[in-house]
């Protein structure tokens, strides 16, 4: 009878609450919906998707990347360019420098050319690790450079929104970025450029206002936040209580504003469908514009 109780158990178990008071940090991570511990490793394998509830967990712009393209086959566009102070905002410029050690990004979004399913496309997408994701100056310039280049390359743009909204230490200079990337889609759907915008969680203020809600098809994350104004801010305005799923991509998608609610898994293969559909001829068609 001792033997059966004092016997090492033969399979691993998630640390208890005493136990991974020991564990360095990092090796596991409590889902916040369901709060179930799981290892990182674990988590990675499954796209950062809890496999017991389905929470998307938010990622960082090169662990998308990563998941996204064709094997080694995307460059990085605009990588060194930087934000300054114009308006000599208090404490800016720190906060910069913090968040691109964080993120190991220049700026709240990446920008570049892959492959996804053999398709050549130009992809954005951005990190809320880089100040909630904020526009300012250089996030509109480099997703603006980014449509113009698949424009002259005659390839589809693929933009992953990930925001707070404007950034306000640029002030009015972070508002015009809504109507510079506007207008530079615009020329480039009017040229048959092909646009998928892809909202993952949170996508709000001026970016959901802006690109995010301009493409020819427009997708999310399950759970993803989109909308512009706070559900606190919209309640005291209309004075009335809004449902509880409402600025979720699956209300969205029930009331006509998304295509389809995509989980992460799933993703590539149909932006592969999606691509494949609509590139084939593109930069002659481009060229005959």
């Amino acid at each position: 009878m001792k033997d059966f109780f004092t016997k090492k158990k033969k399979y691993a178990t998630v640390p208890s609450a005493k136990a991974r008071q020991d564990v360095p940090e990092g090796i596991v991570r409590k889902c916040p919906k369901c709060k179930k511990i799981m290892y990182v490793k674990e988590l990675k394998k499954h796209l950062f998707v809890c496999q017991s509830c389905g929470y998307h967990y938010p990622i960082g712009a090169y662990e998308r990347a990563e998941m996204l393209f064709d094997a080694d086959s995307y460059v990085e566009f605009d990588k060194n360019m930087v934000s300054l102070n114009p308006l000599q905002f208090p404490n800016y410029m720190h906060k910069l420098e913090s968040d691109r050690k964080k993120t190991k990004l220049n700026e709240a979004v990446w920008t570049g050319k892959g492959r996804i399913e053999d398709c050549e496309c130009a992809v954005a997408i951005m990190d809320k690790g880089f100040r909630m994701g904020s526009m300012g100056s250089v996030v509109g310039e480099k997703i603006t450079r980014l449509i113009e280049y698949a424009g002259k390359q005659g390839i589809p743009v693929i933009i992953f929104s990930a925001s707070g909204g404007a950034r306000m230490q640029e002030g009015v200079l972070s508002l015009m970025q809504m109507a510079k990337t506007s207008a530079a889609l615009k020329a480039f759907s009017e040229n048959g450029g092909l646009y998928i915008s892809i909202m993952t969680h949170p996508t709000t203020g001026g970016v959901s206002a802006s690109f995010a809600s301009l493409g020819d098809y427009n997708l999310a994350e399950p759970g993803a936040l989109i909308g512009f104004a706070g559900r606190r801010i919209i309640e005291q305005t209309i004075g009335a209580e809004l449902p509880p799923d409402f600025q979720t991509a699956e209300f969205l998608l029930k009331h006509g504003q998304l295509d389809q609610v995509v989980p992460r898994a799933e993703l590539r293969t149909v932006l592969g469908r999606i691509l494949s559909i609509h590139t084939e001829g593109s930069a002659e068609a481009w060229d005959r514009n």
